[in-house]
Parts: C-alpha cells; sequence; structure tokens
C-alpha cells in the first residue's frame, strides 16, 4: 500500500515516487508525462463509460475535498480565537477536558481514525503540546 506523506511545507509527496517499483514493469506513472493523454492513465480503465464515471466521481471528491479544506481553516482560526479569548481573560491555554469530548465524539463516528483526525484538527486550532 503507497502512504502519500504531507511535508512540512505542505506539499503532498508519496515515498518513491519517480521510481519503479521492484516488481513493476519498469514503467512509472509521472504528471505531465505522455502517458496522461490516454484516458487510462488517468482513470486506471480503457472503458469509457468506467472511466467517464471516474471522472465524474473523482470531480465530486474534489469538490468535498475545497470543503474539507475550507472548514479546516475555518475552525482552525475560530479555535485559536477561543483559545486567545481564554488566556487573555486570565484562563487556561487549552481545557482537556473539552479536548477529551471532541477525541471521544471522533472516536465514535470513525473509530481510530477518527481519533487520529481529531488529533490533528485539535492541534490545527491549539499549536502543537
Amino acid at each position: 500500500m503507497m502512504t502519500d506523506v504531507v511535508e512540512s511545507n505542505g506539499s503532498l509527496t508519496r515515498p518513491g515516487a519517480g521510481r519503479p517499483d521492484p516488481g513493476a514493469s519498469g514503467q512509472v506513472d509521472t504528471p505531465g508525462g505522455a502517458d496522461d493523454a490516454k484516458p487510462e492513465a488517468r482513470t486506471g480503465t480503457a472503458e469509457p463509460g468506467a472511466a467517464a464515471r471516474i471522472v465524474e466521481i473523482r470531480e465530486r471528491i474534489d469538490e468535498i475535498d475545497r470543503a474539507l479544506i475550507e472548514l479546516w481553516q475555518e475552525r482552525a482560526r475560530l479555535s485559536q480565537e477561543v483559545g486567545a479569548t481564554r488566556m487573555a481573560s486570565g484562563g487556561t491555554r487549552l481545557v482537556l477536558s473539552r479536548e477529551r469530548e471532541i477525541l471521544e465524539r471522533f472516536r465514535v463516528a470513525l473509530g481510530a481514525d477518527g481519533t487520529q483526525l481529531a488529533l490533528l484538527l485539535l492541534r490545527a486550532g491549539r499549536g502543537p503540546l
């Protein structure tokens, strides 16, 4: 399984990208390469109906991704404002009971991955501990 990595500068990389898989045919799928002209290079299938459906689904996925990014950024801004307001009034930097509540909400809804997502959300809003 290939895992994408988000670099500290926010760029997305894939370990080993640009290098052929040792068990592969030796061809590498590189963005912007000659293979991008073929429909199967972008969709993984040469069947026109399936390729069109894949493109349609991916467009919706991209819309969802844009919405998630906007919501993530809004949530981080709001959380930072809460923290700044709390500290300016003499309160603590964070409220652990609130963080536990958020972690539990995401864990119940999404399982172990939800916990990881919640940890990332919390860090985006308050910064690292």
